[in-house]
């Protein structure tokens, strides 16, 4: 492996030499990097310094790197291979690693000449474009703190997170995003880029205006800049959704990305310039980021940029057409696809539905053996893997994909089960905006319903463990963040005085140091009665049971029993908004049990008999399995419309936002246990 690595590499130099011209001098020969003077593993400052956790050999001892030099070791190895691929009119249009690196050079200047300051962010407010790559390693070039910000934030929120990193400049998609900050103060400059502008100020600028701003700062000057970065220092920070108060500034230096880039990376793919990549997530979000902008980087990928409707349904068409080697999905990209393809299924002739069902359990037992290291091949594997899974995989676009894999929330075994029957297993990782994205990982062996192993170079510690072994995961390694912004309470809470990072998360360990987490301490559900009680894995089990369930919360903190909102599965309309039409799925169901109906509204204005009886039947078998009675639904409710992004109920990874469900729903809460004792 490592000489034909050494052979790649060989060959993109070859490649790059016989080159004529080279607008920037590149030379990775000393990248040796002199780290700022530090004594604390953390730090809530902005311009303060942390000690690295490097181990003294092996993983975790790499040379540091900043931002900078990763990208010059890329564009020395893959300049002319493809980085960034967007659509303009219908037409892919493409960037090199090395025109790639100029633009984000070009991107910097001009940062330096609106006068971006040391340590000062750089907010940017839009969906994933070569825009958005190149503001924010541009930003980093010039000594700024690069800041995504979530689209779905309210003017509020994007407010907050300005003043908090202290923006000099705003990079804004379009007029939509610009409305929610136009009135901010102390903005030295906002940048359009997408669209026209539709009013003149002289602080505002269009992206080709804002791209021509630095002509006259000289290569070195910013070369001084660039020079002037250090490993330990901060480049980028990460807002938390602020579930429950205002967003945490995660902060995050050039080792903790570029170390935890290239170690993730490494275990996918030794050679350069091979992955192919979509972008679709929010790149806001650490996980995204961490894959698309700097795992990217590390490997000479390349990035092919998906349409900003992508999670209202055009995803599939851009994996179609771009064929990825690689694929993050959140959970609720998985299910959505799952349901879908269970749509078209049971439209299927009961000869393909038979073929279908034997396929999918052939391929479960073979996908179940390879997991367990038996690499069993059934009989009749190679028939279905031509005549179903072949055909599934390329009518996703996953035909050419080596992993699959999944986060950022819990997944259900169902969905997990699901693709693995459809020779796609899905293997999830797992870490937090505060670990630099992952911390755990499954790439080369899995186990269904784990996380995963620990990334090499770090260590797992279950704090105060229970008989079971279930204990708080805490987290050691170079991906371990600097602190929180401007807040060294809330950094100290999160950090120990070892420098160990508590995640918050409950979780345990196989014989084989598989982690599985077991639920989040603050999620915890503890009863009237004392009782501690993890919501996900009844939810799970309710919506498995009765597949008309979109949604399902668990109640019942400092309350007497357990109750649950329920949301059935429908359509959502083009700005991913729940409509009061029943998704194709529960339609199917209606028909089959003579039900007329066709909206929710309709189904909570009858109480469906059909449709409550299967509910209260699914919740009956969950109930039959609980481990004790504290632990089974005694009530549930069926609410009008369905969570959503812009409803507020999801956080924009479709992560369930459960402080924020409750406050919406306290009246219909309220109402449950009212009643129930009422009736005792």
């Amino acid at each position: 492996m490592q000489q034909m690595k050494d052979r790649n590499k060989a060959d993109f130099r070859e490649a790059a030499a016989a080159k004529e011209h080279k607008a920037v001098p590149l030379s990775t020969s000393n990248l040796a990097t002199t780290l700022a003077p530090a004594k604390e593993l953390w730090s809530s400052s902005r311009d303060k310094a942390v000690r690295l956790r490097m181990e003294n050999s092996g993983p975790g001892s790499e040379t540091p790197m900043t931002i900078h030099q990763m990208f010059l070791e890329t564009v020395e190895w893959c300049g002319d291979k493809p980085a960034l691929v967007s659509k303009t009119d219908g037409r892919w249009v493409t960037l090199t690693w090395r025109e790639y690196y100029e633009e984000c050079r070009t991107a910097a200047k001009s940062f330096l000449k609106l006068g971006l300051e040391r340590f000062h962010g750089v907010g940017i407010l839009g969906f994933n474009s070569p825009e958005w790559f190149i503001s924010d390693v541009g930003c980093i070039f010039a000594g700024g703190l690069a800041t995504g910000i979530y689209t779905t934030n309210s003017p509020e929120a994007c407010q907050y997170v300005a003043a908090n990193c202290e923006a000099d400049v705003l990079v804004v998609e379009n007029q939509k995003q610009l409305d929610k900050i136009l009135k901010l103060p102390h903005l030295k400059a906002i940048i359009q880029y997408k669209g026209e502008l539709q009013q003149k100020a002289p602080f505002l600028y269009t992206w080709a205006e804002f791209m021509k701003l630095g002509e006259d700062v000289s290569n070195e000057q910013l070369n001084a800049v660039i020079d002037s970065l250090r490993s330990n220092e901060c480049c980028s920070l990460i807002y938390t959704s602020g579930t429950t108060g205002n967003p945490k500034g995660v902060m995050l230096s050039h080792d903790n990305i570029s170390w935890t880039a290239r170690t993730v990376f490494k275990m996918i793919n030794e050679n350069y310039g091979e992955e192919v990549l979509v972008s679709y997530l929010p790149l806001s979000h650490v996980a995204a980021q961490m894959i698309d902008i700097w795992g990217c980087m590390s490997l000479g990928g390349t990035i092919y940029f998906a349409d900003p409707d992508a999670l209202k349904g055009s995803l599939v068409n851009t994996l179609k057409e771009v064929r990825p080697t690689g694929f993050l999905g959140v959970p609720r990209v998985w299910e959505k696809m799952q349901e879908k393809m269970k749509a078209a299924g049971s439209k299927a002739s009961p000869l393909k539905k038979r073929l279908a069902d034997w396929a999918k359990s052939v391929g479960l037992q073979y996908n179940y053996s390879v997991m367990n290291g038996e690499n069993a091949v059934p009989w009749g594997f190679m028939l279905s893997n031509n005549l179903v899974f072949k055909r599934v995989r390329a009518g996703l676009g996953l035909d050419r994909c080596t992993f699959c894999c999944t986060g950022a929330a819990p997944i259900t075994k169902d969905t997990l089960e699901y693709f693995m029957s459809l020779n796609i297993p899905v293997k999830e990782l797992y870490g937090m905006s505060e670990s630099s994205g992952p911390h755990t990982v499954s790439i080369n062996q899995y186990r269904i319903g784990s996380c995963g192993k620990v990334m090499p170079g770090c260590k797992t510690k279950l704090d105060h463990p229970d008989e079971d072994g279930n204990g708080e995961i805490c987290f050691w390694g170079r991906h371990v963040f600097m602190g929180y912004l401007n807040m060294p309470d809330k950094t100290v809470e999160a950090l120990d005085e070892d420098g160990w990072l508590h995640s918050g998360d409950l979780g345990k360990h196989d014989k084989d140091d598989f982690l599985y987490i077991t639920g989040r301490i603050k999620e915890l559900i503890i009863t009237a009665g004392g009782e501690n009680i993890p919501p996900v894995p009844i939810e799970d089990a309710v919506k498995t049971e009765v597949p008309i369930i979109s949604n399902a919360m668990l109640i019942g903190d400092k309350l007497k029993f357990l109750s649950m909102m329920l949301t059935l599965k429908c359509e959502m309309d083009d700005n991913g908004e729940p409509t009061d039409d029943l998704s194709p799925e529960v339609l199917d169901f209606c028909q089959q049990h003579g039900v007329k109906s066709t909206k929710v509204s309709e189904v909570l204005a009858n109480k469906e008999p059909a449709i409550y009886k299967a509910i209260q039947e699914g919740m009956e078998r969950v109930n039959a399995r609980s481990t004790s009675n504290a632990q089974k639904v005694q009530k549930w409710i069926v609410l009008g419309r369905d969570f959503s992004v812009v409803g507020g109920e999801l956080g924009p990874t479709l992560k369930l936002r459960r402080p924020v469900v409750v406050k919406m729903y306290q009246d219909e809460i309220n109402e449950l246990y009212t009643a129930a004792a009422e009736q005792q």
